[in-house]
């Protein structure tokens, strides 16, 4: 006799129909049968082609280029909330040492028409440093003599500019702790990112992960100051400079958001600037505003020191001639020279020359 998967099923149906009782045994050949089931269909499942998973990766590169370059520029932002909040909170101690001594003066003045019996409630006057408070409290002032109408005048004037001052410190600390919060947030998302990056390239050998996305995995690395990096081409000028930098950093770490030093680390868009500022020029962070804020060339007039650009603009790298170029790829490699080739010229967008 023949037994088919499906027959406990359809008996165990037909026994409820019937009103029968079913026998604890009979139930648990069928979830038996469920189990072996499910099994064999996700056995079944069809495994990522090859020409799949690499289209995947492209997917996930886009993403983490578009990720890092947005992550730079929060860190922009950041980097200036940070500044103006030290300029603010100067300001603000300016107005706070002026509103003080103005404060004492006008104690005094206060204290002597009180008791000349031209005030007749100077406590706020001789005990609040809220300078909203003594603004609140302005109609006070008037009581006093003409005499003093401009000390009084200027006292007002020093409440309201330390209180506009603390103000707009207090909006842009939270301003910069919101940043802060996005930064964190941009982060998480990349290490995810990478994750499935990761996995992905799990899946292949290291002749198929060629060409998958910027950097060479399976390449020999170089070393900051092992000596054995290949020097650098003779260059002249501000060129020549940038040039001697990306080489003098080959080996270094790749970081979100790295501008270096070397034990600090780089990013694509961040190595590029360093390299640029070491020959004293001065270039946007992040690859969208260098691509839009600098001259483009053609990619028949390459020269060494001009930036190259990769991705929907999401991923730059220095020419240094010959076919190549050096490149922050991602975390999984260092700073490396590569060859403009695979996936960099498929993904080509043009460059541009500070």
């Amino acid at each position: 006799m023949h037994t088919r998967l499906w027959g406990s099923t359809t008996l165990i149906g037909s026994l409820r129909r019937r009103g029968a009782a079913i026998p604890l045994g009979l139930l648990a050949v069928g979830a038996l049968v469920v189990s072996i089931i499910s099994g064999v269909a996700a056995s079944a499942a069809p495994q990522p082609t090859l020409t799949q998973v690499q289209a995947r990766l492209n997917q996930l590169n886009s993403k983490f280029d578009q990720l890092v370059q947005q992550y730079d520029q929060v860190q922009q932002e950041l980097t200036s909330a940070s500044q103006r909040l030290a300029l603010v909170n100067r300001q603000a101690a300016r107005y706070l040492s002026r509103f003080n001594a103005m404060r004492a003066q006008v104690a005094q003045i206060a204290a002597a028409a009180y008791m000349n019996g031209q005030l007749t409630s100077p406590e706020v006057l001789l005990t609040s440093g809220d300078p909203q408070q003594i603004l609140n409290q302005a109609s006070m002032l008037t009581e006093l003599s003409s005499d003093n109408a401009a000390t009084m005048t200027q006292f007002l004037a020093a409440a309201r500019q330390l209180t506009g001052a603390q103000q707009a410190a207090l909006r842009t600390k939270d301003a910069k702790a919101a940043l802060k919060a996005r930064l964190t947030s941009e982060k998480n998302s990349l290490q995810k990112l990478i994750a499935q990056q990761q996995s992905l390239l799990a899946q292949l050998t290291p002749q198929q992960q060629q060409g998958t996305g910027p950097g060479n995995p399976t390449a020999p690395k170089p070393s900051p100051g092992s000596g054995h990096n290949p020097p650098p081409p003779p260059v002249s000028g501000a060129a020549g400079k940038a040039v001697a930098f990306a080489y003098n950093q080959l080996g270094c770490p790749y970081v979100f958001g790295g501008t270096g030093p070397c034990n600090q680390g780089f990013d694509c868009s961040g190595l590029v600037q360093a390299a640029w500022a070491a020959a004293g020029v001065s270039i946007p962070r992040t690859s969208y505003d260098q691509w839009a804020g600098l001259p483009h060339v053609a990619e028949s007039d390459l020269q060494p020191g001009d930036i190259m650009v990769f991705n929907g603009e999401g991923h730059v790298g220095l020419y240094v001639g010959g076919g190549w170029l050096i490149d922050a790829a991602n975390p999984s490699v260092p700073i490396e020279k590569v060859q403009f080739a695979g996936w960099y010229a498929q993904t080509f967008d043009g460059a541009v020359r500070p």
